[in-house]
Parts: C-alpha cells; structure tokens; sequence
C-alpha cells in the first residue's frame, strides 16, 4: 500500500442503502457506515498499528482514537482482526490507476518513482511495514493485504497490455509444436518494478531513491524485453504427446 492509496482512502464513499442482515465483521459493507466513520476506525487502526504493533492493538485504543463507542465496532467489525481487514479493504476502494506515459519504459519508471515518492514520509513507511508485520501474526490480515495488492497489481497490468498494443512488447516466439506466441504474464511483470524496492523498505530496511527507482523500472524493462515474462508452457504441449521425455 503506497502513501498516496492512504491518503486517498478518506475520500472512498460507501454505497447506499441498508442490507437486510448484518455483514459479517471486516468485509465490505454496501451501505449503512459512513465514509467519515470508516475513514476513522482506520486512521485509528493504523495509528495503533505502528505505536502498539499488532499484539498491542485493542478495540478499546480504536475507540479512543477513533471517537467511535467500542460496542458499534465490535457490532460492526467483531475484533480487532476484523479492523485491521477492513483498514485493507477501504484502502482496495479508491480510484487510483497506474502511470500512462505513453511509451512502457516510461510507465514502468513513472511506477517506480511513485513506490518511492509515496513512502519518502517515515510516518507512511512506519505504518505500512506495521500492516506487513500484522500479516504475519494474523491469517485475516494476511488475507486481505493478499486481496489488496492482488487488485493493486491488477490494475497496473493496463502497463503491459497498452505496451502490446503500441508494438513494443510482444511475447517469446512459439515452441515446437505450439501455434501460439508465448504470452506476457503480466502480473509477474508489475511485480518485478516494485519487488527490489519493498525488499529495501520493508526487510532490509534500506533507504530507497530515485537513482534506485530508476534501476529497478531498468531491469524490468530488460528482463521483459528478453522474453522473461512469458508464461510457461505446459509440458504436455511443449512434447506435444502429453508425455514429456518419452519416445514417439
């Protein structure tokens, strides 16, 4: 979750509307809780998170700071499981979009650049390497960072599909036996620009710049232009008998 996704999340508007049964805690509601409510349960939520980590994070702290009485969050998110999920899920509600340069060198670095330019804050960088820390002392958390990134990088395929479409990747030419091009897999493609530098944010714990930005926007140009990021053919149709290593 970049700087910039937080602080969008605060403008992200609920639906309308009152559903027949209460929602089950930590999931997306339709209607019923306001954006302004939402918006503080997670500000208090991260906030605790990054003061307290996620053993020291109570329904009790995210009442106080949140001005919300602690019986509406444990009737409407269940425990603090259900908060730190549903932080996730309100951040998956705004309407961010990748960079659109016009040329995919461009856009893999304009992508690079916000990862570092978003977490350039200690404040933002803090609070999201308390969330990855929550991920691995609960399953939910875990869950829904999973949901967050998989729709994050989701979206930052248009990158891979505009590139295609201007002529300026194209997948690995067929193997024997195979009519098709090799195709991109694009969402190990997005990954790969942002990979290195959450290595240095968030586990190494080295600073990041936008020499470094630029580095990783480079290698990933490289390696996709190589052919790297095509998907794997499966071994049945690269033998063409189904039965790889055997004589016909």
């Amino acid at each position: 979750m970049t700087g910039e996704d937080e602080k969008k999340q605060a403008g992200a508007e609920p639906g309308s509307g009152t559903p027949a049964t209460a929602p089950t805690p930590g999931t997306r509601r339709p209607g019923g809780r306001t954006a302004r409510t939402r918006a503080a349960v997670r500000d208090a939520v991260l906030t605790g998170l990054t003061e307290h980590g996620y053993p020291g994070l109570t329904v009790e702290y995210v009442a106080e700071h949140s001005g919300v009485h602690k019986t509406t969050l444990y009737r409407r998110w269940g425990d603090v499981e259900g908060l730190v999920a549903d932080a996730l899920d309100l951040a998956g509600e705004d309407t961010w979009t990748p960079p659109d340069t016009g040329s995919f060198e461009g856009d893999l670095r304009a992508l690079a650049h916000e990862v570092v330019a978003s977490f350039a804050d200690p404040a933002v960088a803090a609070s999201g390497s308390a969330i990855i820390a929550a991920a691995f002392q609960s399953e939910r958390a875990a869950a829904a960072l999973r949901a967050y990134y998989t729709e994050r990088f989701a979206r930052c395929e248009a990158i891979v599909e505009r590139a295609v479409d201007r002529g300026e990747l194209t997948g690995r030419e067929p193997l024997p036996g195979s009519p098709e091009e090799a195709a991109i897999d694009a969402g190990a493609l997005v990954r790969s620009v942002s990979a290195p530098l959450f290595f240095r944010l968030f586990i190494s714990r080295e600073p990041v710049d936008a020499a470094l930005a630029d580095q990783a926007a480079a290698a990933t140009l490289a390696a996709a232009r190589a052919g790297v990021f095509t998907a794997e053919q499966p071994a049945a149709a690269a033998s063409g008998d189904g039965s790889p290593g055997t004589a016909g």
